[in-house]
């Protein structure tokens, strides 16, 4: 038969902790979980990786605000899907596309415009300006 622990420390006061106070609670150990980080544990609190207090700068809701946007290169890929879907109009070689009805808000330039586009929104990027009026098209501010 195996001998186990408890049967081994019958008759002793303190199960092998040492002193009778030893195993009493949190406080022996100086508080539970993450207590004590940035006094006695502090140390400790450093070599596990975590700091103490706030660090960086954190913008207002009321100053934050979140554009909906699409590259000119995603546009040009989908032009023909939204000319089937009828949320763009083809006239005459050119593809006319109002992105506040996609609820986009800004045209940004990335990726090739290979079509001939008006496109109409609330904003236009500077690259994204360029690439629609380099490939023949013209950009309209919504208003």
């Amino acid at each position: 038969m195996v001998r186990q622990k408890t049967k081994k420390f019958r008759g002793s006061r303190t199960f092998g902790a040492g002193k009778h106070k030893k195993r009493r609670g949190a406080g022996s150990r100086g508080g539970r979980g993450r207590a004590g980080g940035c006094k006695h544990h502090f140390v400790r609190a450093l070599q596990e990786g975590r700091s103490f207090g706030k660090y960086g700068f954190k913008r207002p809701l009321k100053v934050i605000s979140k554009k909906a946007t699409i590259n000119v290169g995603m546009l040009d890929q989908i032009s023909g899907d939204l000319l089937s879907a009828k949320m763009a109009k083809g006239k005459s070689g050119t593809i006319h596309i109002d992105v506040g009805k996609i609820g986009v808000d800004k045209v940004l330039g990335g990726g090739k415009v290979t079509k001939k586009l008006v496109i109409t929104a609330s904003e236009f990027s500077k690259s994204a300006k360029s690439k629609i009026e380099g490939a023949g098209g013209k950009c309209v501010l919504a208003k």
